[in-house]
């Protein structure tokens, strides 16, 4: 068994909407059988005995391959990751299988598949394999890749709520929604929370200084400068005290309820580490923690601190090993207990209540580990949201008002919640930004709270899910064109537009990036970017094979055709039905209140209309076509051509726009721009730009190099019309013939010779490359061949030869030519035009192509210019 390719999915993709591996895998003869194995079947459920049933789900063989699916899944499972699918599919090469495994994180999934290699190996060869440390490696980076229980808190309570989100580091850096609505965390902390606020909660001084002036009740104290000073301050403040970092948090440094210059020493050097230290008035009661969100209280724990209970029998240092065993406990905050702690500031803690690490506390004996009860040191918290007494809540409220925090944790120290602090003579001792929020997610006791849900809230007012309108494009043909005019109605409507194509990336008219950017990767960068109120995605097959989807869900998808002919036979895709089940991931994925736009005189994309969760507006040109007339007559929306208009109807409701006032389709004489007017129309119309603004909109659209680079550029050289093109599949030739026969046809002088320069892409099948010519070969006088720049996998020379055996019985061409470049084929033909004339061009390098030829125009200019 060979596992020869691994890609991760990282978004709605052709297997499912899950994040997922795809593994190329392939077997020998005897692989594709395990029956055919001996004793293998045996061996491995040995090794993993938590395999599960061995079974293809059909009734093929199980192979090798699915044994891979199986164990990556269930190593996965076992270390507690929450997946729920996977899958094996043989190709049609023999022996050869693509094995689906979904990963919570991808480091996991990797991980997993390699081990499940390994386990594979191990029952092959009758080798060991350590399961029990497999799955503690898979537990172990899970914990370090995952978010942390706070972070994950408030990922889960958005996506409750529909709104996407994208971790943006490896830590707790995430952005919620998109573009001009998104808005960012890290941990507990939101955007909005400036770092002023920040450095104010950091400085426990200043904090006291703040909160006294606003009325909120906190200890006597400040900063000290050395051991001396500290304890001089304590005479002052008069015992008991606290001691803590000036700068700190999670209770790092922080001892409490010290009366003795021997315990103050340790607190102070604890302290020290962190920072400047200061000592203040211990508070005494409990220690409580309240959770403000925006102007609300929302949660409050007690926290108690970390503690064993004597059963006669074992000593305190094993009594906290014994507590340490609790799965909940674990090192740092992805649990939703810590470890109890025993290091200088236990053992002093111990000295006070006259024990020792070795000492035997009797039966039932209470033995605190620590003065402070911070979850971070071993603490337990007890939920008390339900006592809080309504001062003490205000009073919370105002704590972060007044040092600015829109997220805040405000420790107080009190007897109880259920007076104000006032009439108990409790205090504020410490403002938190970024507060943990496991003890009110999972409290050691009591209920936990909805506290995600509350900083969502405060995030995302009700209603609002944080998306722009998304409109994903696909097809074989028009998808460029499709997608730019698309994108230009929009932002004739107001809005910012976000676009991607293959041609590059657009911010607001301001191209960003260049090349090919039809993949998911450039869908993901429009979408953070602060300045898009609506995106355009141009989806092409590659990019949604390699990784998927750029996005969730989309609020229209637009299917424009389906080509018989383009991109068969790369990737497993070999017939028209696999492209048309990839091609309809994005009608898989609209929103339940989008739209699906698709072309009704394409069968094979009419029937993607079952597979859409939202509505469907179909279009065609023939307005009685079955389809189109059912449709229309069941209330639902159409786009059809009538004549000289083109026409928008749902149920009794028409809007129409004459052909002869859109420059992009010549009056309606090329059909397929016709068709790609159509579909935009129809994207426009789902994501509701209003009617005088696309009919405005589609009479500024020029399909120049400027709007549309290689869609149908015409232009004049000389007297003859010179058009470009990146027409490169059979069905586009076919589109491009009937334009130039219907351009010949209305012109007043029509074209005396026509003649065509192409190449060929060599990652098309030998019968695509060579239709193309059998196509061209019938409609123009004259063909130019020239080589591609990169000839993908083919040999010097194949395409060409592919392309001139197409030539072979053509009925009019005479001339055939082969020139070795693109730009020397181009001069070539404009050097043998004469007026009235008519050439074809179908470019390859788009950008550096039509800078050519616009050079070359404009030197046929200026002669007659300067004259």
């Amino acid at each position: 068994m060979e596992v020869s390719r691994v890609r991760a999915l990282r978004g709605p993709n052709l297997w499912s909407r899950h994040t997922a591996l795809e593994a190329i895998v392939a077997c020998t003869p005897d692989e594709c059988a395990i029956s055919k194995l001996k004793g293998f079947e045996a061996r491995i459920r040995a090794l993993f005995p938590g395999l599960g049933v061995l079974s293809s789900g059909s009734r093929l063989a199980v192979s090798l391959a699915n044994v891979l699916e199986y164990a990556a899944f269930e190593l996965q499972a076992a270390a507690g990751c929450p997946v729920t699918f996977s899958r094996t599919a043989a190709t049609v090469e023999p022996g050869t299988y693509q094995v689906i495994v979904e990963y919570s994180e991808e480091a996991v999934g990797r991980l997993a598949l390699e081990l499940a290699q390994s386990l594979i190996q191990a029952a092959l060869h009758e080798s060991t394999f350590d399961l029990e440390t497999a799955i503690a490696q898979l537990q172990e980076l899970d914990e370090s890749e995952r978010l942390g229980p706070s972070t994950g808190a408030i990922v889960d309570a958005a996506v409750a709520r529909g709104i996407p989100y994208r971790r943006l580091t490896r830590g707790s850096m995430v952005q919620f929604g998109w573009g001009s609505r998104q808005r960012r965390i890290q941990a507990a902390e939101i955007d909005a929370t400036s770092a002023v606020a920040e450095s104010i909660a950091q400085d426990k001084d200043l904090t006291k200084k703040l909160l006294r002036a606003a009325g909120v009740p906190v200890p006597l104290g400040g900063p000290v400068t050395d051991l001396d000073d500290a304890w001089a301050a304590a005479q002052v403040i008069g015992l008991p005290v606290v001691v803590k970092p000036q700068d700190g948090n999670q209770g790092k440094g922080v001892t409490v309820n010290i009366v003795t210059r021997e315990h103050l020493d340790i607190a102070y050097r604890a302290a020290a580490e962190h920072g400047e230290v200061m000592v203040e008035k211990f508070l005494p009661g409990s220690d409580f923690r309240l959770l403000v969100v925006g102007d609300r209280l929302v949660a409050a724990a007690r926290r108690d601190p970390p503690q064993v209970v004597g059963d006669g029998l074992h000593s305190v240092r094993e009594l906290v090993a014994i507590v340490n065993q609790d799965p909940r406990r674990g090192e740092g905050h992805s649990t939703s207990l810590t470890k109890i702690r025993f290091d200088d500031i236990a053992v002093a803690r111990l000295a006070v209540q006259d024990l020792t690490p070795e000492s035997i506390p009797a039966r039932g004996r209470r033995v605190i580990l620590r003065n402070n009860a911070n979850l971070s040191t071993g603490g337990t918290a007890t939920d008390v949201t339900d006592d809080v007494h309504p001062a003490i809540a205000a009073r919370a409220v105002a704590a972060a008002q007044m040092v600015g925090l829109h997220i805040c944790g405000v420790d107080l120290v009190c007897e109880s919640m259920l007076r104000p602090l006032e009439a108990q003579h409790g205090g504020v001792v410490e403002v938190n930004a970024a507060p943990g929020l496991r003890m009110h997610l999972s409290p050691s006791y009591g209920k936990g709270r909805a506290v995600g849900q509350a900083m969502i809230d405060e995030l995302f007012p009700a209603g609002d899910n944080g998306r722009v309108p998304v409109i994903a494009v696909t097809g074989t043909n028009g998808k460029t064109t499709t997608t730019r005019l698309i994108a230009h109605l929009v932002a004739a409507n107001g809005l910012r537009v976000g676009m991607t194509n293959t041609d590059g990336v657009w911010v607001n008219g301001r191209q960003t990036d260049s090349g090919d950017c039809s993949g998911p990767k450039s869908a993901r960068s429009v979408l953070m970017h602060p300045d898009v109120d609506a995106a355009v995605f141009e989806i092409a097959r590659g990019g949604v094979l390699r990784e998927g989807l750029g996005f969730d869900r989309c609020e229209v998808a637009v299917v424009t055709n389906l080509g018989r002919g383009d991109h068969l036979g790369l990737n497993y895709i070999t017939t028209v039905e696999d492209l048309a089940v990839l091609k309809r991931v994005i009608v898989q994925n609209v929103a339940n209140t989008g739209y699906a736009v698709l072309n009704a005189a394409d069968s094979i994309v009419a029937e993607m209309a079952s597979a859409c969760p939202g509505k469907i507006i179909f279009f065609a040109a023939d307005r009685h076509h079955p389809l189109m007339a059912t449709h229309r007559a069941q209330g639902h929306r159409v786009v059809y051509v009538d004549g000289p208009m083109l026409v928008a109807a749902e149920g009794a409701r028409v809007e129409r726009i004459a052909l002869q006032e859109i420059p992009l389709t010549r009056g309606g004489s090329l059909g397929f721009q016709v068709e790609n007017v159509m579909a935009a129309v129809a994207a426009a119309w789902a994501v509701g730009v209003n009617w005088d603004t696309v009919k405005s909109g589609l009479a500024s659209f020029v399909a120049d190099a400027q709007n549309a680079p290689g869609r149908f550029n015409v232009m004049d050289y000389h007297g003859a019309t010179v058009i470009a093109d990146y027409g490169h599949n059979p069905d586009a030739m076919r589109a491009l013939v009937a334009a130039v026969d219907a351009m010949a046809g209305a012109a007043t002088s029509p074209g005396q010779r026509r003649s065509v320069v192409i190449s060929g892409a060599g990652d098309r099948r030998d019968i695509d490359i060579t239709d193309q010519t059998v196509i061209l070969g019938a409609a123009f006088d004259d063909v130019i061949l020239y080589q591609d720049a990169a000839q993908r996998g083919r040999a010097d020379g194949e395409v060409m030869a592919l392309l001139r055996q197409g030539l072979a019985s053509a009925s009019r061409t005479r001339r055939i030519d082969e020139v070795r470049g693109e730009f020397l084929a181009i001069d070539t033909a404009l050097a043998r035009l004469q007026p009235g004339d008519l050439c074809l061009i179908l470019v390859d390098q788009v950008q550096e192509a039509l800078s050519h030829l616009a050079m070359r125009v404009k030197q046929a200019r200026e002669p007659a210019t300067a004259s």
